[in-house]
């Protein structure tokens, strides 16, 4: 490892035009935006500073002298095929398939799982430059279409497109301002609800990849297939409550649509339903009577999560963190709705993750414990447990499955694991789980590789997990380069995952690689979720100062060595923790990080993340943000190392 750029004054590092006639009064507290230019992405302006910062990165990275050599052993060593969990529509099964280098995965069908298989969708063929992506999918029941949604450049954007599956033909269907959407088909193949928001602007040309007008009336419709978007039904909107955001889906037996709202990014919803066979003329008569769906409200306020795990009739089983922080199974006739009954009551201390009806009356259950994944089979009557599966430390990657299936697909991984594919028959009195696919990546030897899990003091004394991940039996002498990564925010859990760039800073390049598990995040539940949002926010912070100063002190690296990490939310957290400690650190890798804590809710759906930040526009919640979330300068490393 080697340093390309020692001192960051040596850099000529782009000027930014400071306006300081920009101030703002926040309660009577003014603060000063002297880069509030920077908010318009399409302006001449910030495009001609994009592009310097642009060159001046190239110039940086070119002055590595083993960037060639380490970017050969990169894709060398993900040169190597991968596959995802197969599932079953009608009587074909589907999977996913990546050969190796190629961009994104293929979407692949057979008519039995050791049958031959021919590609049903490429999303490498979609664009020249490879920047149209597959973001969701969902095939109708009889495996006769598949509606799929593209994006392009990275927006959140989305427009769906149809295939008949049969003569893989395109169909005219093209459904435009998509965004946050699932795709349900109805059971009856006619057609499938999505989500979608008014288009921004009116007239003129938009780009949908640097847009950034508030994202506001969220609606549910219902598309005919081979008909335009603009007979779609209109399912439900909420103008009064523009802010909330809406999902769809129709349930295992094909009875009902479940609706769920949602108000930000708090694991809580509200949850209606409607009745397919109680519409008489069907959800195409509502296009013509101009109504909205009759849902019948179940759930209608925001105390706590529910989702639909299964239902019998109008008997369903619901996991829910309604006290239970958590999580627990539930059950209730949404015909007769006061009386609840637990079916699985809350552990006391792992987090119950996900629970998947099978074998038409069993659970396949996935619980958390101290971030690593334990998979247990349940009767989904009484919640009893039937048998626990056998499974490495690691993570449940994906669960693949259905009600009525007798064979399930699990897919795991860890940090020293690339991806297994287990194929379980649950037929037996004992479930048989053997290995269906094994990803195996050339040359890499895990054997020469350690993982270790450390519980560290933070500054109030919480225990907070980390990962360690190097070469074995490294001398503890303060002298190895470390990537420290973290998140902690919107209840996201960090869980094992095999990772070939870190691989490689580790066996080429001598580093620790570690994962912080801080509060904010969801590994113990709803309670360390809140113990790092809102007012709570600064934990996340000292949570992970206090993992870096374990790493120092223990002898595993030295603060110019040590080089941090994290996006989007964990892009705030690089840099809350360079501005507040950077004694501690040499190096600050901030992806994509929401940065502007005083106005971040004014963009595309930044309005949502309130529920874990607070807003502004409250006194008592600006006083939160202020202390961490406002600068007027420029960040930048004290030291810069690149691979």
């Amino acid at each position: 490892m080697g340093s390309v750029a020692g001192d960051a004054a040596r850099l000529a590092y782009p000027p930014a035009r400071r306006d300081d006639s920009v101030v703002d009064d926040y309660h009577g507290v003014q603060v000063s935006d002297p880069y509030r230019w920077l908010e318009d992405p399409d302006s001449e302006e910030t495009k001609e500073l994009v592009a310097k910062q642009a060159e001046l990165a190239e110039t940086v990275l070119a002055g590595c002298p083993d960037r060639e050599n380490l970017r050969r052993e990169v894709t060398r060593l993900f040169d190597h095929p991968r596959y995802a969990a197969p599932f079953r529509r009608g009587n074909k099964y589907f999977y996913f398939h990546n050969s190796g280098l190629q961009a994104q995965s293929v979407l692949y069908m057979q008519d039995e799982l050791d049958g031959k298989a021919e590609v049903l969708l490429d999303p490498n063929t979609l664009s020249k430059d490879g920047t149209v992506a597959l973001s969701t999918y969902s095939i109708s029941e009889d495996g006769n279409y598949i509606a799929y949604g593209l994006s392009e450049s990275g927006s959140d954007w989305v427009s769906i497109h149809v295939m008949n599956v049969t003569n893989k033909q395109p169909m005219p269907d093209k459904l435009s301002w998509v965004k946050f959407s699932s795709i349900s088909w109805t059971h009856d193949g006619k057609g499938f609800f999505y989500s979608r928001y008014p288009a921004p602007r009116e007239g003129g040309e938009l780009d949908a990849g640097t847009e950034t007008n508030i994202n506001l009336n969220h609606q549910i419709y219902y598309h005919v297939l081979g008909t335009n978007q603009s007979e779609d039904v209109l399912c439900w909107k909420d103008p009064e409550h523009s802010k909330y955001s809406f999902g769809a889906s129709v349930t295992e037996d094909g009875k009902y649509i479940i609706l769920t709202v949602y108000e930000g990014c708090d694991p809580v919803n509200k949850l209606y339903y409607c009745e397919i066979s109680s519409l008489p003329q069907g959800i195409e008569g509502f296009r013509e009577r101009q109504e909205m769906l009759p849902f019948v409200k179940l759930i209608d306020n925001f105390d706590a999560q529910y989702q639909v795990v299964a239902n019998d009739g109008d008997e369903f089983t619901f996991l829910t963190n309604k006290s239970a922080p958590r999580n627990k199974l539930v059950r209730v006739n949404i015909k007769n709705p006061e009386l609840w009954t637990d079916v699985l009551p809350e552990h006391e201390k792992d987090v119950l993750e996900s629970a998947d009806a099978v074998n038409n009356n069993q659970l396949l259950v996935c619980y958390m414990s101290d971030v690593k994944h334990i998979l247990q089979l349940r009767d989904l009557r009484t919640g009893n447990l039937i048998h626990q599966l056998p499974l490495e430390i690691g993570s449940v990657s994906e669960i693949s499955c259905r009600r009525e299936d007798k064979e399930v697909f699990i897919g795991f991984t860890s940090f020293l694991s690339p991806g297994i594919i287990y194929r379980c028959n649950l037929s037996p009195a004992i479930p048989e789980m053997k290995m269906f696919r094994e990803i195996s990546v050339p040359g890499f030897d895990r054997t020469s590789f350690q993982v270790k899990q450390v519980f560290v003091p933070s500054k109030d004394g919480t225990k907070i997990p980390m990962f360690l991940m190097s070469k074995k039996d490294i001398n503890l002498d303060g002298s190895h380069p470390t990537l420290l990564y973290g998140y902690g925010g919107f209840n996201i859990s960090l869980t094992p995952s095999f990772s070939v760039g870190r691989l490689v800073l580790c066996k080429n390049m001598g580093f620790v690689v570690c994962v912080a598990n801080i509060r904010g995040g969801g590994e113990y539940g709803e309670e360390w979720h809140k113990a790092g949002a809102l007012a709570m926010k600064q934990n996340c912070f000292d949570d992970f100062a206090a993992c870096a100063e374990f790493l120092i002190s223990t002898g595993y690296t030295s603060s110019s060595r040590l080089c941090i990490e994290g996006g989007s939310n964990g892009g705030l957290l690089i840099a809350a923790s360079i501005n507040q400690r950077p004694d501690l650190f040499g190096c600050a890798l901030a992806h994509v990080g929401v940065m502007d804590m005083l106005r971040f809710h004014k963009f595309t759906i930044g309005h949502a993340w309130t529920t874990d930040y607070g807003c502004s526009d409250k006194e008592e919640e600006f006083q939160w943000l202020i202390k961490y979330g406002c600068s007027d300068f420029l960040l930048f490393p004290t030291s810069l190392y690149t691979i």
